[in-house]
């Protein structure tokens, strides 16, 4: 087994076809077709249906164990070249969407003026969306939604913060002073998918109370969230960094009793040393965190490990 015939068959799964493999590893269709072949009787299975040109769930974990070897050899090499000098390479971070628009502006800057050598290209998605992109090496770390339960990645804690409800102004529960658990449960809300870390904490808090929670909509994204309660589609729960910039006599904030906070965090995969472009991102995303959360109404941060 060698990195030709890994790459052989991550560029087939890529590409969709032995053709267009080949044209991006600038090669002939042939050498593909070897590498890919000598693989596969190398490990006694298929990878590649040749039937459709796509991996089977054997070359699916192939592909994905053949990134997180090429992920590690870019860091071998950024962390002995910055040996030499200063750090340098490139570090993908993962942002969720409510939590990089405060953060990725300082972050940015103070990696610009700290290690200028570095390349960082930010990814703005969601918990969900991001957390299989960490596992499989195609992001080094991801700011995220806690609780996260996957036994691949280590988990930081970063801040907690505050959940409130966004409300058209014409809505039942948008003049109330303070909303609570059971009175939330009386109207049809704007939420986020089952199986996400705070819905299933919402409904849980919801069956603590006696009551169940009702959905208008489900909804995987934050911004999202608050986008569509702003322009009077319903009333979402979401958290305090949600809140656009500018007010309007058309919608309302309203303080949650009893809510469980939202708790952000810093993930990265367990296994192998982080680069150190990823390790300078991290130390620098930490200091931002302390030195800017406070500015950010309902947020409070938490101690940082070392």
């Amino acid at each position: 087994m060698d990195l030709r015939q890994l790459d052989a068959v991550a560029a087939v799964a890529e590409h969709g076809s032995f053709s267009a493999a080949a044209r991006a590893l600038h090669t002939v269709q042939s050498n593909v077709s070897t590498h890919v072949a000598r693989l596969e009787a190398e490990l006694g299975v298929t990878l590649i249906d040749r039937a459709t040109g796509l991996p089977t769930e054997q070359g699916e974990a192939v592909v994905a164990r053949a990134r997180r070897i090429h992920a590690e050899l870019d860091a071998l090499e950024f962390d002995v070249a910055s040996l030499a000098d200063e750090v340098r390479g490139a570090v993908r971070v993962g942002v969720i969407g409510t939590t990089g628009r405060w953060l990725l502006p300082p972050l940015l800057e103070a990696m610009a003026v700290q290690h200028p050598g570095i390349h960082v290209v930010a990814i703005d998605a969601t918990t969900t969306s991001l957390l299989p992109q960490v596992a499989n090496g195609t992001l080094d770390l991801a700011v995220v939604n806690l609780p996260v339960d996957e036994a691949e990645l280590t988990v930081e804690p970063l801040f907690d913060e505050d959940r409130i409800l966004i409300a058209p102004a014409d809505h039942p529960l948008a003049s109330r002073e303070r909303v609570g658990i059971t009175e939330l449960a009386e109207h049809p809300l704007l939420l986020e998918p089952v199986g996400t870390g705070f819905r299933d904490l919402l409904d849980q808090e919801a069956a603590r109370a006696g009551v169940t929670l009702q959905t208008k909509a489900e909804v995987d994204g934050m911004r999202l969230l608050a986008s569509l309660a702003i322009t009077g589609f319903g009333a979402a729960v979401v958290p305090a960094t949600a809140l656009p910039f500018t007010t309007s006599d058309k919608w309302m904030q309203v303080p949650l009793d009893g809510i469980p906070h939202r708790s952000v965090g810093l993930v990265r995969r367990r296994r192998g040393l982080p680069s150190a472009p990823a390790r300078a991102l991290r130390t620098a995303l930490v200091d931002v965190v302390a030195a800017h959360a406070d500015a950010q109404g309902g947020i409070r941060p938490m101690m940082p490990t070392n």
